[in-house]
Order: structure tokens, then C-alpha cells, then sequence
């Protein structure tokens, strides 16, 4: 293979991985904005003396116990958290795999010019 052809190739999988990354960050972003909503519902539940809330769900508000919903956002928080921490592993992985492509790049552009 030529120092040309292994050039290409680097670059067509760092491009890969931009676009991986690029969904990932996604993901991690639009996560960690419900992660929020549901922190800040959580407070407000927390401040209320009401034994019952609406809740959202679909197009409708449905009233329910101010414990039922406390308990599924608790549950809504910890999946999220999960969440948020797996796709930084992802990121982490894949941003080290882009790094150990540069360093190849360089490697090949070295020993080319």
C-alpha cells in the first residue's frame, strides 16, 4: 500500500468517527437536558404539600399521586444518569481511536515529506 493510499484510509475513518462522535454528543446533549427537567420537576415536587400533580403524557396533563410521579422521576433520573455515563464512555473511546489516528497521520506525513 502506498503512503497516499494509508493516508486516505486514515482519513476516511477519522471521518467515521467525527460523524460517530458527532451523535454521541448529540445523545449526550439532549440527555442531559432531560436530566434537568426532571431535577427541576423533582425540586418543585419536593416543595409541594399536594397530595396529587398532573403530569404530561402525550397531548394530555393526567392527575396522579404527588408519590406515584416523584418515584417515576426518580427512576427516569437514575436510567438517565446510566445513560449519560455510558456515552461518555463512547466518547472517551472514540475520541482516543481519533487520536491514535492523528498520531498515524503524522507518523505517514513525516516519513512523506
Amino acid at each position: 500500500m502506498t503512503n497516499t493510499e494509508d493516508v486516505q484510509q486514515i482519513l476516511n475513518k477519522f471521518q467515521l468517527y467525527q460523524q460517530q462522535m458527532q451523535n454521541i454528543v448529540a445523545q449526550k446533549t439532549a440527555s442531559s437536558l432531560e436530566l434537568h427537567e426532571i431535577k427541576k420537576a423533582l425540586e418543585e415536587i419536593e416543595k409541594t404539600k399536594e397530595e396529587s400533580v398532573y403530569k404530561i403524557s402525550g397531548p394530555i396533563l393526567i392527575k396522579n399521586s404527588t408519590e406515584d410521579v416523584k418515584k417515576e422521576l426518580k427512576e427516569r433520573d437514575e436510567i438517565l444518569t446510566v445513560r449519560i455515563k455510558s456515552i461518555e464512555k463512547q466518547e472517551k473511546e472514540i475520541r482516543a481511536k481519533m487520536e491514535e489516528l492523528r498520531k498515524k497521520l503524522s507518523e505517514l506525513s513525516a516519513e512523506g515529506g
